[in-house]
């Protein structure tokens, strides 16, 4: 039990460390700095990618949807037509930029292709854990919610039948 403890600790402390990662969010210099190079770089007439990931990577560790978003299409750009060797980064960033937007299906998508690729990354394995446990949290939310709309317009149905007959007995 001693053993099983210990594993429960780490793993917790894991999730912590992951969610630290999804809520961490890019100093405005840092973003200012990488989007200068980034739009240098693209009035030259060709944009790196060194150089476009680190504007991706700031752009999906900003606290701003929008921001997210455009980090995310970057991200997607470089995963689709550059150099293999980075594609495991690119993956990783989209799973995070996608779970930060709450676009969990997606970004387990990109998780679980990263570990196809590596199935024994242990930050990948953590973000997928959450992202299934925000999946599932959500979906029971959107469960309830669900419910309790047609509950709802269950009652509205009755009371519109109980008054409609009412107003027909009284005819």
């Amino acid at each position: 039990t001693k053993l099983i403890l210990l594993d429960s600790l780490l793993q917790e402390k894991s999730d912590k460390d992951m969610e630290h990662i999804l809520d961490e969010t890019v100093p405005s210099e840092d973003l200012k700095k990488f989007e200068q190079k980034y739009h240098e770089e693209l009035n030259n007439g060709e944009v790196s990618s060194i150089a476009q990931f680190e504007y991706a990577w700031c752009l999906v560790r900003s606290k701003y949807s929008a921001d997210v978003r455009k980090g995310i299409l970057l991200l997607e750009e470089l995963f689709r037509n550059r150099d293999e060797e980075n594609k495991r980064d690119y993956l990783y960033y989209l799973a995070i930029g996608n779970t930060k937007l709450k676009e969990y299906t997606t970004a387990r998508k990109y998780v679980r292709a990263l570990l196809q690729v590596e199935p024994g990354n242990r930050q990948a394995q953590e973000l997928e854990a959450i992202v299934t446990k925000r999946l599932e949290r959500d979906g029971m939310v959107g469960m309830a919610v669900a419910g309790g709309a047609a509950l709802a317009f269950g009652g509205l149905v009755g009371l519109g039948i109980a008054l409609a007959g009412k107003s027909a007995l009284k005819k």
